[in-house]
């Protein structure tokens, strides 16, 4: 539980602190927050790019004004919150949205890590880090259901 806790409210304070860098920055372009290394390690860069709102798929099929077009970092505060509730919550129902909305995430991290790297050709402190705690709530919730199938067949 302790391990879930630090995830999540990593996440949720690295969600956060994204969705400010990127309001920041929009008032006031020559705002540079502590996430901004060099010229190739931009936070700013990549938040402020297409690929930072709706994984970079919603403005094509839908259009940049589009209600669902929000900031990945507003989809990760939800995410964390819901895995840091969640996780409370006992039975295999709860287990399963878990283990789902991660392997959701670690998709997400996956192809926003490509994006990074062939794309935009950035390295993003804050992006990377949270690829990582996407991954560890990955490896929590894959041995919570495998713990209550074990359970359940024994």
């Amino acid at each position: 539980m302790a391990a879930r806790a630090a995830l999540c409210l990593a996440g949720a304070a690295l969600s956060l602190y994204a969705l400010h860098v990127e309001r920041a920055h929009a008032r006031d372009p020559s705002y540079r927050p502590a996430c901004d290394l060099g010229p190739a390690a931009s936070c700013t860069r990549v938040f402020g790019s297409r690929w930072g709102r709706g994984l970079g798929l919603v403005e094509p099929l839908l259009g940049r004004d589009s209600v669902a077009n929000v900031p990945n970092g507003a989809v990760g505060v939800l995410f964390y919150l819901l895995q840091g509730l969640l996780g409370a919550v006992p039975g295999r129902g709860a287990a399963a949205v878990l283990l789902w909305t991660s392997v959701a995430s670690a998709v997400a991290s996956l192809w926003l890590a490509g994006v990074l790297v062939f794309g935009l050709q950035d390295l993003c402190l804050v992006c990377i880090t949270t690829y990582l705690l996407n991954g560890g709530l990955l490896a929590l919730n894959w041995r919570r259901w495998q713990r209550l199938r074990h359970l359940k067949t024994t």
